[in-house]
């Protein structure tokens, strides 16, 4: 994404109320615990493909839903939504009165809930079932970050599997699959850069896999995160640091994501934002890692545009200007007189970073958002960085001259080529773990406007306002001008395909 000429006043999502539930399961060994986890669906715009504990959004009824021994309205509400959740999503009735009643009696209640029969409260009453307090024990609450599109205040919660139940994934279209498992393999699977999850399921998984001891909350609660302090620092995989920054970029997205990649020698990748407090928690950020033993080898841009580059120099002076900064030569070129790089990067050159995991960072020319675009393939992970061209938040502009659509075309190929793609580390909003899938959207996306431009054009529409018009039905207005830009992206790609043609008049007309 372009940063807009003229700063706007863009906030974050308001967060929502939910509540996750960390379900152990019965007689489990109190040293190495299990753990029930869910896959949440590939085809989930947020957070697909990655694993995470079962949860969900706040329902007005969780707050007319009694729990004994609760004093807290806030609290009784949040343990009425995790455990309305934890049955709707793997049909575990965790209530007292549960025991009393045979599988087929709870798949019966299930579906009077699914087919809103009865509300929540309505079930627990009719069926003489109770929530208590004693039965859920809190372990944190974490805030999305501001990044995302979708954000959450969410309660931790940790209960223990009802005796003869087992918990299955029931047909919610947001999960794909559900296990046990111990909670150090989960960890260990993570490490290995298997799956992916959030900081919060992480930082649950590590302190249930070093025993259930009596200071087991003591030790969840340790980190500010638990008590709803913004995450700064996010490792989607290990030696993988997203660090999103506030920047003057394009709506929905508020802010750039900076990453810091490597174990022990560590890059840092767009330290974008001019805002000096943002630029100041980066570097503390980077003390951080220094005092951890990392080494900062340099700084690398994936693009010219300034929700990018706009820290490289703050980032430089606050280590003493010893780090160089690297680009590609088309981006160095451009910045000329604004930010000064010292090494070039071509297409296929190798980037080790010594340490476990040992990376390899390959660097891909990727034009189309930007002609000196770069994108970094880890192949032993499947990580991608993206830079702009494919953003877990938002839309990407291709608007010429600097943006090209046949280049944009091409780099989606080129990167949904890629052996072993895992994850997608986008520019704005959280990582893509689905990455094919989005790259197959994107591509899709495309070439359906491209179809629908070309009818405008045989159909009389001569110039991008009427073609927006008439194509972009579902732009708001005040998008139109950014979706002119890209209209004429498209028009060039036509022109070079024979399909249209450019009037002496600037006009645009069907080639015959």
């Amino acid at each position: 994404m372009q940063s807009s000429e003229k700063s706007q006043k863009i906030t974050a999502a308001t967060p929502k109320d939910a509540a996750a539930v960390i379900l152990l399961k019965q007689g489990t060994d109190a040293s190495d615990p299990e753990v029930y986890w869910v896959r949440r669906s590939h085809k989930l715009a947020f957070l697909g493909g990655f694993h995470a504990f079962p949860g969900g959004q706040l329902d007005e009824s969780d707050r007319e839903t009694p729990v004994e021994n609760c004093d807290d309205a806030e609290r009784a509400a949040m343990i009425a939504c995790a455990a309305r959740e934890l049955f709707e999503e793997l049909g575990v009735l965790a209530t007292r009165g549960a025991q009393t009643l045979t599988v087929g009696q709870r798949a019966s209640l299930l579906d009077d809930l699914e087919s809103r029969r009865m509300t929540w409260p309505e079930l627990l009453k009719h069926y003489g079932l109770q929530l208590d307090v004693e039965d859920w024990t809190f372990v944190g609450r974490w805030v999305t970050p501001p990044f995302s599109p979708r954000r959450f205040d969410t309660w931790f919660f940790m209960t223990r599997c009802p005796a003869k139940q087992e918990p299955r994934v029931t047909g919610d279209a947001e999960l794909e699959a559900g296990e046990w498992i111990r909670a150090s393999e989960a960890v260990a699977r993570w490490q290995r850069s298997e799956v992916l999850t959030v900081p919060p399921v992480l930082h649950a998984l590590k302190t249930i896999s070093r025993g259930l001891t009596e200071d087991l909350v003591e030790r969840f609660l340790y980190v500010p995160q638990a008590h709803g302090q913004p995450v700064r620092r996010i490792e989607f995989r290990p030696g993988f640091i997203c660090f999103p920054v506030r920047t003057e970029t394009k709506p929905p997205a508020t802010h750039t994501n900076c990453y810091i990649v490597g174990s022990r020698e560590v890059v840092i990748i767009d330290p974008a934002s001019i805002y000096e407090e943002e630029q100041q928690a980066l570097a503390e950020c980077v003390d951080e890692l220094r005092a951890e033993g990392r080494i900062i080898r340099e700084i690398i841009l994936t693009h010219l545009h300034p929700d990018h580059v706009g820290g490289v120099q703050a980032l430089k002076e606050h280590l003493w200007g010893r780090v160089p900064v690297a680009a590609h030569r088309l981006t160095a070129k451009a910045l000329e007189g604004q930010v000064s790089v010292d090494r070039l990067i071509e297409d296929g050159e190798m980037i080790d970073l010594a340490g476990e995991p040992h990376l390899r960072l390959r660097a891909m020319h990727t034009p189309g958002h930007a002609r000196g675009h770069l994108c970094f393939y880890e192949e032993a992970t499947g990580a991608l960085i993206t830079g702009d061209n494919i953003v877990g938040l938002g839309s990407v502009l291709i608007d010429p001259p600097e943006g090209n659509m046949r280049d944009y075309l091409e780099s989606l190929e080129r990167m949904r080529a890629l052996p072993n793609l895992t994850v997608l580390f986008g520019a704005h909003g959280p990582a893509v773990g689905s990455p094919r899938v989005k790259i197959d959207e994107y591509i899709r996306h495309r070439l359906e406007r491209e179809e629908n431009i070309l009818r405008a054009v045989r159909g009389g529409a001569s110039t991008p306002k009427e073609i927006v018009e008439r194509v972009y039905t579902d732009v708001h207005p005040k998008a139109h001008a950014m979706a002119e830009r890209a209209v004429l992206a498209h028009l060039e790609k036509l022109e070079t395909d024979n399909l249209v043609t450019r009037t002496d008049n600037g006009q645009w007309k069907a080639s015959t």
